[in-house]
C-alpha cells in the first residue's frame, strides 16, 4: 500500500473559510458557523481528491492562539484583532473534524505548526510522502527532498526542498535564521531594519547560518548593498535576532500520542457525522457527503 500522510493546518483552513466567498451559515442556536462549515467542505474535498490519495491524515488547530512563544516575546501574535466570529468557532471546528473521523490536535501550550512539524519529523521515514497543507513560510523548515513537502491548495502548488531553494534562496534548515532576519508579520516577528529577502538569503548562502555571519561587513562574502549599515544593525540587535530565530523555530517534540496507524483514515463515521450535521443544521448536500477510505487503505 502506498502510504501518504497529510498534515493540515486547521487554523489556516478556518481563517481561509471565514474570509471566503462561501455563503454564510447560522446553526439552529443562531451562532455563526460559516467558517466551520467551510472547513468541513474543504476536508471532504481533500478526502475525495484522487490526486491527493489520502491514506493517513491529521489536522491541528491553535486553541487558543497564544502559545509559549508569547511568554518569550510580547510582540508575538495573539488573538487581538481576530474577528470574534472566528474565535467563537475554535471549539466548534474541532468537533467538526472529529466528526469526520480525522485525528484532531488541539494545541494550547504549543502551536498547530509545532504539531505538524513534530508529526512530519516523527513519521517521514515511515511513509512515501508527508504532505503539509499550508502555505505558511515557517513550515518550510520541515521540508526534506520530496519526502516532506508543502501543499498550497489555493494556488495548486507543491513546494519541495528544491522549490524552496529556487524561490527563497535558502535551505529548510536556514528558514528560522531567514525569518529572524526578514521577519514574519503573520507571527509578529519584526525582523531587522534593512534586511530584505534577497539580502538575508545572500548572507545565509554565503555564510551558512546567522551565527556565522561576520560582525564586520568587510568580511562578508556576499555582495550586499549598504553592507556597513546592515552589519551595524545586526551587531546591535544580535540578541533580538537570536530571539526571533527561536520564535521561528518549530518544536519537534510535541507529545502527540498517536502512532502512524492511528492516523489512518478509515472513512467518515456515519453516526457521528449525521449527529454533527443535525446539530449544526447542515444542508442536505453536506449530509450526503461521506467519503470512504481508498480500497488499498481499507
Amino acid at each position: 500500500m502506498t502510504v501518504r500522510l497529510h498534515l493540515v493546518d486547521g487554523t489556516y483552513e478556518l481563517f481561509r473559510a471565514h474570509f471566503s466567498k462561501r455563503p454564510g451559515h447560522v446553526d439552529p442556536a443562531g451562532r455563526d458557523r460559516k467558517a466551520t462549515i467551510g472547513v468541513v467542505w474543504s476536508m471532504l474535498t481533500l478526502l475525495e481528491d484522487p490526486d491527493e490519495r489520502v491514506t493517513h491524515l491529521a489536522v491541528a488547530f491553535d486553541n487558543p492562539i497564544r502559545s509559549f512563544r508569547n511568554d518569550l516575546f510580547d510582540g508575538y501574535k495573539t488573538d487581538d484583532g481576530v474577528p470574534p466570529e472566528i474565535l467563537a468557532q475554535f471549539d466548534a471546528v474541532e468537533e467538526a473534524t472529529r466528526a469526520l473521523g480525522i485525528v484532531t490536535w488541539s494545541m494550547k501550550q504549543w502551536e498547530a505548526d509545532d504539531a505538524l512539524a513534530t508529526a512530519a519529523a516523527r513519521f517521514r521515514d515511515e511513509v512515501e510522502q508527508v504532505r503539509i497543507l499550508t502555505p505558511d513560510k515557517d513550515l518550510g523548515q520541515c521540508l526534506r527532498g520530496d519526502r516532506v513537502v508543502q501543499v498550497d491548495r489555493m494556488r495548486r502548488k507543491v513546494i519541495d526542498e528544491a522549490a524552496l531553494l529556487a524561490a527563497r534562496g535558502v535551505t529548510p534548515a536556514q528558514i528560522p535564521d531567514y525569518l529572524a532576519l526578514v521577519g514574519d508579520t503573520a507571527d509578529g516577528i519584526p525582523g531587522l531594519r534593512g534586511f530584505g529577502e534577497k539580502t538575508a538569503a545572500a548572507l545565509l548562502r554565503a555564510h551558512g547560518s546567522l551565527d556565522a555571519i561576520p560582525k564586520r561587513a568587510a568580511e562578508w562574502k556576499a555582495d550586499v548593498r549598504g553592507a556597513p549599515a546592515l552589519a551595524s544593525v545586526l551587531a546591535a540587535e544580535i540578541d533580538a535576532v537570536r530571539l526571533y530565530r527561536r520564535l521561528a523555530t518549530l518544536a519537534e517534540d510535541v507529545p502527540l500520542p498517536e502512532t502512524l496507524d492511528d492516523l489512518r483514515f478509515r472513512g467518515v463515521p456515519a453516526a457521528a457525522f449525521a449527529a454533527w450535521c443535525s446539530a449544526i443544521g447542515a444542508s442536505n448536500d453536506l449530509r450526503s457527503r461521506s467519503p470512504r477510505p481508498r480500497l488499498d487503505n481499507a
